[in-house]
């Protein structure tokens, strides 16, 4: 038997019933959970920078890293969420979720609202609108524009599934108390302000002239 291997475990068994995570009823698969964060939390974006003696801006890497990473998960969290309604995917959702707050919009605008490629969203709302959730109308005030709107399908297909994507929602947040929501919550708002100023006025420029706005 390896004593030293068994020492560890037992000193990670300790560890898990000292912090917050542990409470009567923990199982194992509470432990191997625990097990998996504090890993999670001990890689370290310098080690690559290291190895292949990198000139990268570690700080900046690993909040980028992150950010990518709850995108990531958000997109399996709300794919799981519409298993149950085939008329929407993770993207047709946001779009639906955006109209609701307007009585109309053009097909840009809402395109806009959702910092996506022209074509990726002329796409999504193509889907939304051979579902029944959007409707097509022409634009009094430009003849060359489209306004869409909201169905009455569409609103009832969005507070079916709203129920579970107020779950995912409440997921999300993970483990944050509320002091921390508030403070996440007002730095992305802070970074979303600054992309979406990228996003509208130099998405066709190159990341040298993006970078002047830091």
């Amino acid at each position: 038997m390896n004593l030293d291997l068994l020492i560890d475990i037992l000193k990670d068994v300790q560890n898990f019933e000292e912090s917050e995570t542990y409470n009567n009823n923990s199982k194992v698969e509470d432990f191997r959970n625990y097990l998996n964060e504090k890993a999670y939390e001990q890689e370290n974006p310098t080690n690559l920078t290291e190895k292949y003696n990198l000139e990268v801006y570690d700080l900046e890497n690993e909040i980028a890293k992150q950010v990518i990473l709850l995108g990531r998960y958000s997109k399996h969290l709300i794919k799981r969420a519409l298993e149950n309604n085939p008329n929407l995917v993770n993207d047709d959702f946001t779009y639906l979720f955006r109209l609701m707050d307007y009585d109309s919009l053009t097909k840009s605008q809402l395109i806009e609202k959702n910092a996506h490629e022209k074509q990726s969203g002329i796409e999504i709302i193509k889907r939304l609108v051979k579902n029944g959730l959007i409707s097509e109308t022409p634009d009094e005030a430009d003849k060359r524009s489209v306004r869409i709107a909201v169905t009455e399908k569409g609103k009832e297909v969005f507070f079916e599934t709203m129920k579970d994507i107020t779950v995912v929602s409440k997921i999300m947040s993970g483990k944050l108390n509320a002091q921390e929501k508030n403070t996440l919550l007002a730095y992305l708002k802070k970074l979303n302000t600054f992309h979406h100023t990228v996003y509208l006025n130099l998405k066709n420029e190159g990341l040298a002239e993006i970078e002047k706005l830091i």
